[in-house]
């Protein structure tokens, strides 16, 4: 819970208490305690914004303040009263027990999320861009002579001292909340606490002048994902000196939401269940993926030679620039450092090895760390009838999916590359997801934010060595079978 959240309900539930408990109390302390009810209600309503899951302790001021007018309006006479006989106190007594635990639980079960602090040096910044690549036509679009628009935020090293307002999560939440609840099949209330949460990032905030240029990293997110998604991961990169580009891609994303305020949300192609998943399709999708992310590295390139605004010209180091992402980000991650000589290092999340590109034999002959989720890979046998059913095929397509995927994993390892399985962990633990609310842990089994400090522990130490020439410090000291994860590295 946020601060005054915290104030709000502690204040409620001891006056609750105070209130239903033992004889019935003055005047003056209805008033008193519902005065001070609203004056915390009122600014936690200004300063954090109200939400649902505090209606409860709402309802508490409320009812404070209503009991203290209507004994300002009662006579002296009426206003004292018999003593409470004993069974209404047990009564009320058990009711406001029940009512406080629901005040204090549901914040929790609930809470607008914050994200862990970042460690780097840097303070960070964050701008957003809208790009259109004139050069390529819009296969989503009924209109033919559609040009190809993205939306993308980039995070970067600002001042220490940098000041100003904190960037939401999202910007235009509205419509992410909406596309989260059609794709999850959950209730749209439990992505409501999206529209309250805050990052670290201050928008527009100048770059950093401690080094003349940063290195750049691409993120692509994962299917039905957004370009913020892991912005537990990005602000990391970026407190540590990294200029970070998130791309969305649209009709691929959850939603995109555009200048004009126009939306475009998840396009299907038709496909649901296992049609969503054959390679014959996901192959020929990915490509999309692939030419976004050759586009916008152009349009980093453009920037940095001569950046309309001034922020970045000069600034972006592309000597070296790597690349990461979640899933289908991932595998648009390992399409790129086989098809762009720009991309010298890449980090796959989780990500099935989608594309059109197979991974030679012999490696990729570049950098590259494969994190899975050992869920990820269970295969066909630890996969029920129930899981499958719902997918809409059967016991022998799901195992020649997974045959496939381990075909194309086999050679992640070659010529030296790495690949660290996390245990007790599930496809969306590399996300924010999680983080919305504990109740994802407790029905997934993991631990979200000792898998961010290891995610963000290893993809620094990745960056920071292939393309800052730094030392090592996890990913040659920890190879073997750890409680947490598994770490391996192919022969060079």
């Amino acid at each position: 819970m946020r601060l005054i959240e915290i104030v709000l309900v502690v204040f409620n539930v001891l006056l609750m208490g105070r209130l239903t408990l033992g004889r019935p109390k003055s005047q003056r302390e209805w008033l008193i305690g519902g005065g001070i009810c609203a004056v915390l209600l009122l600014v936690h309503a200004f300063v954090e914004g109200l939400r649902w899951p505090m209606i409860p302790v709402y309802l508490i001021t409320l009812w404070a303040i209503a009991g203290g007018a209507r004994l300002f309006f009662r006579s002296a006479a009426k206003s004292s009263s018999k003593p409470r006989r004993r069974w209404k106190t047990v009564l009320f007594g058990g009711v406001a027990v029940v009512y406080a635990a629901v005040d204090i639980v549901l914040p929790l079960l609930f809470p607008v999320f914050s994200f862990a602090e970042p460690t780097g040096p840097y303070a960070i910044g964050t701008v957003t861009y809208h790009w259109t690549d004139s050069a390529r036509e819009e296969k989503f679009t009924e209109a033919s002579g559609d040009s190809r628009e993205l939306m993308v935020q980039i995070w970067y090293p600002a001042s220490s001292e940098a000041t100003g307002k904190v960037a939401p999560y999202l910007s235009d939440p509205a419509p992410y909340v909406e596309g989260l609840h059609e794709f999850l099949q959950l209730p749209e209330f439990l992505f409501s606490g999206l529209k309250l949460v805050n990052t670290h990032a201050i928008a527009n905030a100048g770059l950093a002048d401690t080094e003349s240029k940063y290195p750049v990293l691409l993120f692509s997110h994962g299917f039905m994902g957004y370009k913020n998604q892991n912005t537990f991961q990005v602000e990391q990169l970026a407190s540590h000196g990294y200029i970070v580009v998130g791309i969305e891609h649209a009709y691929s994303s959850v939603a995109s939401v555009f200048p004009d305020q126009h939306v475009v949300k998840f396009d299907s192609e038709g496909k649901t269940g296992y049609e969503q998943m054959k390679y014959s399709f996901m192959d020929g999708r990915n490509q999309v993926w692939v030419e976004d992310a050759k586009f916008v590295l152009d349009q980093i390139e453009a920037l940095s030679a001569n950046d309309p605004g001034g922020l970045f010209t000069g600034r972006i180091d592309l000597e070296h620039v790597g690349m990461f992402g979640h899933s289908f980000g991932g595998a648009t991650t390992v399409q790129m450092l086989l098809d762009d000589s720009r991309i010298q290092a890449g980090i796959d999340m989780d990500g099935v090895l989608y594309g059109e590109k197979r991974i030679p034999a012999d490696g990729l002959k570049k950098p590259f760390l494969l994190m899975s989720a050992d869920d990820t890979l269970k295969g066909v046998d630890h996969t029920g009838d129930a899981e499958i059913a719902a997918l809409g095929t059967d016991r022998k397509e799901i195992a020649a999916y997974y045959d496939e995927l381990f075909a194309r994993y086999e050679p992640v390892t070659a010529a030296g590359n790495y690949w660290m399985t996390f245990k007790h962990s599930k496809h969306m633990s590399f996300s924010d997801l999680y983080l919305l609310t504990p109740l994802f842990e407790w029905m997934e089994g993991v631990d979200v934010r000792r898998t961010h400090e290891l995610i963000n522990e290893y993809t620094l130490d990745f960056f920071d060595h292939y393309l800052k020439g730094q030392p090592l410090q996890y990913l040659d000291r920890n190879l073997g079978d750890h409680p947490e994860y598994t770490l391996q590295q192919g022969a060079e």
